[in-house]
C-alpha cells in the first residue's frame, strides 16, 4: 500500500503540469469549519517561544474551546537545513500535543521580521520564500490527520491584493501537493477585512475555507495600544457601545481639544462616523455571510479581540459577545485572538489560575 508521502510525491507530479484549477476536481471534501477557538501565539511563531502548560490546555478543552489557531514563524524554516529541522520538529511536536488533547489546529504561516519584509519591499523573492516556508511545511502537516489539522496560508499578506491572490494559488498548490485532504485557509490582503472580500475571486478548491479578521471599531479594540506612534495609544477608557455624545467620549476630546492633539481628534471624528453599535456588527457579519453562500466558500472569523490595557470589562465583554453571536448567526467560524496576551482571557499560559469568568463568558455563553 502507498504511504502518505508516496501518494504527496505523485500528486505533485500530476500538479506540475496544471494550473491551480485542474486540482480543485480532485479535491471533493465537504470542508469542516473549525470554531470555539483562541490564538495561541508566542509559541512555534518565536524560537524562544513558552508551551502552554498540558494542564491549561486540558482546563481550556474542558471549558469547550476546539480549536487553536498556531501562528507559525517562516524565517527559521528558511534559515538552512538544521535551524528548518528544529523547527518543523517544535511544530510537529505542537501539533501532536494539540491534537492528543482533541483540539483541532490551524496552522498559520505568519510574516514577520525577514519574511516580512521580503514580501514587502521585494515581492518577488518574498513569494519565493513563502513557497520554501511551505514546501517544508507542508510535510508535517501531510502527518497529521486531515479532519483535524488546517492549513492557513499566510497571515495578513503584506501586499497588493493582485500580487497577493497570485501567491496564494502559488501556495494552495504547494500544500495540496503533499496535503491532498487537507482543508486549506486562505484570506485577503493586506488585513483581511470583510470589505475586501467584494472583488475577491475564491481559491479554486472545493476544500477551502476563507478566513476573515475583525476589530471593528479599532478606536475602541486598540485603545492604549503601546507599540506604534498611532494615536490609539493616546485613546483610553471608551465604552461599547457608544456614539460620539457619549460622555466618556466628549470628555475624551475635549482632552485632546486642550493638548492640542489633532491627529486624535481627526481619528476619533472617523471613528464615530456611525456609532459603535451590536447593529453594526450585525451587518458586517451578514454581509460576510451573504459572501460566502454566494461563492460557496465556508468562512471564519480566526483573528477578534479586544485589547485588556484600559477598557472596563463590561465594555470589553459587550463586543467579544456581539462579534461571537453574530458570527455564529451567519453559520462564521471563530477563534479568538489571543489567549494570554495583551488580548487575552487567562493571566498565563503555564497556569490553570487567573481566568477571566467575563470573557470566557462572553465567548463560551449565551
Amino acid at each position: 500500500m502507498a504511504t502518505r508521502r508516496q501518494v504527496g510525491v505523485g500528486l505533485a507530479a500530476v500538479l506540475a503540469s496544471h494550473a491551480l484549477p485542474a486540482f480543485a476536481a480532485e479535491t471533493r471534501a465537504t470542508p469542516r469549519v473549525p470554531s470555539h477557538g483562541f490564538n495561541l501565539p508566542g509559541w512555534v511563531d518565536r524560537e524562544d517561544g513558552v508551551a502552554p502548560a498540558k494542564t491549561t490546555l486540558e482546563k481550556l478543552r474542558r471549558i469547550g474551546f476546539e480549536t487553536i489557531r498556531l501562528p507559525v514563524a517562516a524565517d527559521p524554516l528558511l534559515a538552512g537545513l538544521s535551524g528548518q529541522a528544529v523547527m518543523l520538529g517544535r511544530i510537529e511536536s505542537a501539533l501532536a500535543q494539540l491534537t492528543a488533547l482533541g483540539f483541532s489546529v490551524i496552522v498559520d504561516l505568519h510574516p514577520d521580521k525577514k519574511f516580512a519584509s521580503a514580501l514587502r519591499s521585494e515581492p518577488t523573492e518574498g513569494a519565493a520564500q513563502a513557497v520554501e516556508a511551505w514546501q517544508a511545511l507542508a510535510g508535517v502537516v501531510a502527518d497529521t490527520q486531515a479532519d483535524k489539522v488546517f492549513a492557513e496560508l499566510l497571515n495578513e499578506p503584506p501586499m497588493q491584493s493582485a500580487a497577493w491572490l497570485e501567491l496564494r494559488d502559488r501556495l494552495a498548490a504547494t500544500v495540496r501537493a503533499k496535503c491532498p485532504g487537507h482543508t486549506i485557509v486562505w484570506g485577503t490582503a493586506p488585513v483581511q477585512g470583510i470589505w475586501e472580500l467584494a472583488d475577491v475571486t475564491p481559491l479554486a478548491d472545493t476544500n477551502a475555507i476563507v478566513a476573515v479578521h475583525y476589530y471593528t471599531p479599532m478606536g475602541f479594540t486598540h485603545q492604549c495600544e503601546n507599540w506604534d506612534a498611532s494615536p490609539l495609544g493616546r485613546i483610553a477608557n471608551l465604552p461599547f457601545p457608544a456614539t460620539k455624545d457619549a460622555p466618556q467620549v466628549q470628555t475624551l476630546l475635549e482632552k485632546f481639544k486642550v493638548s492640542g492633539d489633532g491627529e486624535a481628534i481627526a481619528f476619533l471624528d472617523q471613528e464615530f462616523a456611525g456609532p459603535w453599535s451590536v447593529e453594526h456588527i450585525a451587518s458586517d457579519f451578514a454581509r460576510l455571510g451573504e459572501w460566502s453562500r454566494e461563492n460557496r466558500c465556508p468562512a471564519i472569523v480566526d483573528e477578534f479581540g479586544v485589547l485588556d490595557f484600559c477598557v472596563d470589562a463590561k465594555s470589553r465583554g459587550n463586543w467579544v459577545r456581539a462579534v461571537r453571536q453574530e458570527a455564529e448567526a451567519n453559520d462564521v467560524g471563530w477563534a479568538y485572538w489571543e489567549l494570554d496576551q495583551g488580548f487575552g482571557f487567562i493571566k498565563s499560559r503555564t497556569s490553570t489560575e487567573g481566568f477571566d469568568p467575563a470573557m470566557i463568558d462572553a465567548l463560551m455563553g449565551g
